[in-house]
């Protein structure tokens, strides 16, 4: 199959319009934080410099909660790396698409955020995967910058205004519309359960992001057992 290919070309659409509906879907948030970031005593330029830079939105959120509750620089420090010590599995889950120089890989790892992967991994080839990854990636961080500056800069006396409406339920509602194909295989069921499961066990008793990155943890080892 080679780039000319009418069938690549098609799956490269319907791949680009995962990444366009899935961006438009992390709108909200974005608009959200830009809002919780300014009243967290944050200027516009700081709210953007997060979205920017950091650009990981639970990450975020905590940095920014912890700062808005009086925390130090250290604790919301902690408090993001804690919650993005998942993009470590996700690394993992996508190398083999990635691969490419030092510089370029350091680039797009940028990009590595939930939606990216969610969309990467969805995909059926490692060509697929990477331009899944790449144009997700891409698609979020322009919608999620330029949502930070709506919420940041218009919105920022309207806390209550992506709850009011319901928006707040967008992202997890296409994650799994992502991941149900992959539900139709008896092994992905048993891993997504599983998954689940210790994720729902530890949440009430451990940290934030701690019971994600030990959900990640029991699938990775549980897929390597079914496959040895």
């Amino acid at each position: 199959m080679t780039e000319a290919d009418p069938d690549n070309r098609s799956e490269r659409t319907r791949v680009r319009r995962q990444a366009i509906f899935i961006a438009l879907s992390a709108a909200p948030f974005g608009v959200t934080f830009g809002i919780a970031a300014v009243e967290a005593g944050l200027s516009v330029a700081q709210a953007m410099g997060f979205s920017v830079l950091v650009f990981a939105g639970s990450a975020q959120f905590a940095a920014v909660s912890v700062l808005g509750d009086g925390g130090t620089v250290a604790a919301a420090v902690i408090a993001g790396l804690l919650l993005n010590l998942r993009s470590l599995a996700f690394g993992v889950a996508l190398a083999p698409a990635l691969r490419g120089t030092w510089p370029w890989r350091a680039l797009v790892s940028q990009l590595m955020i939930d939606e990216s992967t969610a969309v990467g991994t969805a995909q059926s080839t490692k060509s697929l995967r990477r331009y899944g990854y790449l144009a997700a990636g891409v698609a979020v961080f322009v919608v999620w910058n330029a949502s930070t500056l709506l919420g940041a800069a218009v919105l920022s006396s309207s806390g209550d205004l992506v709850e009011n409406l319901g928006l707040d339920a967008a992202i997890p509602a296409v994650f799994l519309a992502l991941v149900w194909p992959r539900l139709a295989d008896p092994t992905q069921r048993r891993l997504a359960v599983a998954g689940a499961a210790v994720a729902l066990l530890l949440s009430p008793f451990i940290a934030a992001g701690i019971p994600i990155l030990a959900s990640a943890g029991v699938v990775v080892l549980a897929r390597g057992e079914l496959r040895g």
